[in-house]
């Protein structure tokens, strides 16, 4: 493995010395007045922001912004100083190039103007990328590579980073080919998520897709954005991806005994959105828990309760378990309760009454009528099962059952309808009174 050669030190040596120069040139006296401009400069930009930003802060609260303007409004504050160093570096550029045709009176004014310009220009365009940290990492990477291009570095620091590799038989790798690698990477990565949130609305968006299926659409394009932008970021680079076919073939062994869980809800979730057996928006029973769909995820199905309780259920349970789905074919759901009756009560009459009840509650359909039916002569009742239907189980299930019962109640009490139910009478033995009887004395005898 070879880290640093003849030539890597030869251009170390080379760049050094091309910055004494450079440094060494700042003390000429026109120079000097470039940097007392740039620093004028700089001070106009500072107090201009100090004076400005306030005004920006007053015409955003005044005005009934979207969050997207919002945005750009809160950027521009941040970035008002550069802006306005621009301004005025490029007037300054001006004025110079009107005063003298020779570009060295304004070289380090245009310098400082280029690189403050690249700056805003890259933070600007590097919004587009929501993670913090590859943000910041991609701005950084261009802004330098602008500036060591503009100071004619560029060539020498990328051979510097060139002849930094390390190569292992025929594989060599680089730090500039890993460099490249990452912001080529990041750039694509950041696209494709782009392009994948703006498709996945207008897919969600669509009213001609089912649920079930845009879902696996979005999956299946994140899969292939992702996939792609991974493999072009590192093939476009100079990675050879055939010599880690081998490496990759025990990588992926090992993980698949270590992950089996893992792949298993993942190929489940596959074979959810295929089937089509639960979608976004079901009401559905698995176990103790009863709620409606409120995701679907490569991983597991978030199930939302009436208590706002939101649980994550891995894909594999809901293929190899029993699920309850109460909205799979239609929204229709029958919901039976079981009463019971005194003997003395006219059954046709209790089951009119029942009917009636239930078609007083507004959320009981008209449209299926209730029915109620004798179901059995038990020890103290008779006994019956009312049954209704409902088409919006998301609103849940247990309060309209104690709708219907409060309803029942009600209709009892107004038509002289008793519930029966079990009466045991105790009594309570002890005293001379239970020692007598226990002996077989009568307790009415004289002595």
């Amino acid at each position: 493995m070879d880290f640093i050669n003849p030539e890597t030190l030869k251009t170390i040596q080379s760049i050094w010395h091309q910055v004494e120069i450079f440094f060494h040139s700042l003390i000429l006296p026109s120079r000097l007045w470039q940097l007392a401009i740039i620093l004028v400069c700089f001070g106009i930009a500072h107090l201009g922001r100090i004076w400005l930003a306030p005004k920006v802060d007053d015409w955003a609260r005044n005005r009934e912004l979207s969050p997207r303007q919002l945005r750009s409004a809160i950027i521009f504050r941040k970035r008002l100083r550069g802006v306005i160093f621009i301004l005025l570096a490029w007037s300054a550029v001006f004025v110079l190039s009107e005063l003298s045709p020779f570009y060295s009176r304004r070289f380090i004014v245009v310098l400082a103007a280029t690189l403050v310009t690249a700056w805003l220009v890259v933070g600007m365009l590097a919004r587009l990328i929501h993670n913090d940290l590859l943000r910041r990492i991609v701005t950084w990477g261009v802004w330098i590579y602008v500036a060591l291009y503009y100071l004619g570095f560029a060539d020498e620091a990328a051979g510097l980073l060139d002849s930094a590799a390390i190569t292992i038989g025929d594989f060599r790798l680089s730090a500039l080919a890993v460099l490249k690698a990452m912001v080529l990477t990041a750039l694509l990565v950041s696209g494709a998520r782009a392009v994948t949130r703006r498709a996945t609305a207008r897919i969600r968006a669509n009213t001609d897709i089912s649920p079930s299926m845009s879902e696996l659409v979005i999956k299946v394009m994140q899969v292939l954005f992702y996939g792609a932008a991974l493999f072009v970021g590192l093939k476009s680079v100079g990675f050879d991806l055939t010599g880690l076919a081998v490496l990759s073939g025990a990588i992926g062994v090992g993980l698949g005994f270590g992950l089996q869980k893992v792949v298993s809800n993942l190929v489940s979730g596959v074979i959810i959105l295929l089937d089509k057996s639960i979608k976004p928006g079901d009401v559905i029973s698995i176990g103790d828990t009863f709620g409606w769909i409120n995701s679907l995820g490569a991983r597991y199905v978030s199930v939302v309760t009436r208590d706002g309780k939101e649980y994550l259920i891995p894909n594999e349970d809901l293929i190899t378990g029993q699920v309850v789905n109460w909205s799979h074919s239609d929204e229709f759901v029958r919901i039976d309760l079981t009463f019971g009756t005194s003997y003395h009560d006219d059954p046709h009459k209790v089951r009119e009454l029942a009917v009636s009840a239930a078609q007083s509650v507004s959320r009981v359909l008209r449209s299926r009528p209730a029915v109620c039916h004798i179901t059995g002569f038990g020890e103290s009742s008779v006994d019956y099962v009312l049954r209704f239907w409902i088409k919006d189980p998301v609103e849940g299930l247990t309060n309209v059952r104690g709708a219907v019962y409060l309803a029942l109640w009600d209709a009892f009490h107004a038509n002289g309808i008793s519930i029966p139910f079990p009466q045991r009478e105790v009594r309570v033995l002890g005293g001379p009174t239970s020692d007598a009887t226990a002996s077989g004395e009568n307790p009415q005898a004289g002595s």
